[in-house]
């Protein structure tokens, strides 16, 4: 019988399974399936987390989290959940190899991926010129050109912060009408350097060794090729949940969700079912920053104590 059950090894789950084994839960165990440290590991640069004066790759920020967890005594299960029911008061908890766990209170922690635009070339430049966080890798192009691939909230909302920063920004996207706030889109129209670029189908991203040199779009009305030529990327065409655990034999989710499939919290990491919380990517809301989701972590770990005690 756990204390704890932490699905998802990121940021959120790594700094929850510290609060609560040095909060005195003994018996928590983080289920990741591969090295702990969330998607962040797959970034380039970081110079926006706190107190990390030097700019260093994800791979590096995260390197001594998972020690720094373990040495209070959460433990590592490499399993990959694939439910959560719950009877009475006890979590039932089944992993991908048929074994199962039981757990007082379970975490979700599982976070979220970008959506991928689909367009040739996305997936070799990824990383080198293509992103999907203007927040993390805006001030990298400076001065400088950048696309913007979408038409929703986030996509405009981002080519207004990138307009701050840099040079120009192209904001593209495969209709003529947008599917954002009526005031957000006026935002962007009243951003001078914001050029757009609609009604058009991304080609393919083009570069060399060095990275992404730019973009392709074809015009729906005249298919006419036209070079966009932008070292910069971003990428806002949705985000997928990671919420299959959640989901429960009769197609209904253990807990409430909204319509993207977000978890319902509130202030304390709390969801509709006492005993499980949501925190990081997964949850309604989030920021998706990593300082961020291991605040919500901290959140969630302290309040899971007191639930139990």
């Amino acid at each position: 019988m756990l204390d704890l059950a932490i699905i998802g090894g990121g940021p959120a789950g790594l700094t929850a399974g510290l609060y609560a084994t040095r909060g005195g839960l003994k018996d928590v165990v983080m289920f990741e399936m591969g090295m702990p440290g969330g998607q962040i590991t797959g970034s380039s640069e970081i110079e926006n987390y706190p107190g990390q004066a030097e700019i260093v790759s994800g791979m590096d920020l995260m390197a001594n989290w998972p020690e720094q967890c373990q040495r209070f005594g959460l433990k590592h299960e490499m399993n990959q959940i694939t439910s959560i029911t719950k009877e009475n008061d006890i979590f039932n908890i089944t992993g991908v190899d048929g074994k199962k766990y039981e757990a007082k209170t379970v975490l979700m922690a599982t976070g979220s991926v970008p959506k991928r635009a689909g367009f040739k070339g996305e997936n070799e430049f990824f990383g080198r010129g293509i992103s999907t966080c203007a927040t993390c890798d805006g001030f990298f192009y400076k001065g400088k050109e950048v696309a913007v691939v979408g038409g929703g909230d986030s996509a405009i909302e981002e080519a207004v912060y990138l307009a701050k920063l840099c040079a120009k920004v192209y904001l593209v996207h495969r209709r003529d009408t947008y599917r954002a706030a009526p005031s957000t889109i006026e935002h962007m129209k009243n951003t001078a350097n914001i050029e757009e670029v609609t009604n058009v189908t991304v080609e393919e991203v083009f570069g060399d060794a060095s990275g992404v040199l730019g973009l392709r779009v074809k015009s729906k009305e005249t298919g006419e090729i036209r070079e966009l030529p932008t070292p910069g990327v971003f990428i806002f065409v949705g985000r997928d949940v990671l919420n299959a655990p959640l989901k429960q034999e009769d197609g209904s989710f253990l807990c409430d969700v909204n319509e993207a499939g977000e978890v319902v919290v509130d202030l304390k990491m709390r969801t509709s079912v006492a005993g499980l919380y949501a925190a990081g990517d997964i949850r309604i809301d989030a920021s998706k920053q990593v300082v961020c989701a291991a605040g919500d972590g901290a959140t969630a770990a302290v309040n899971i104590i007191e639930y139990i005690g």
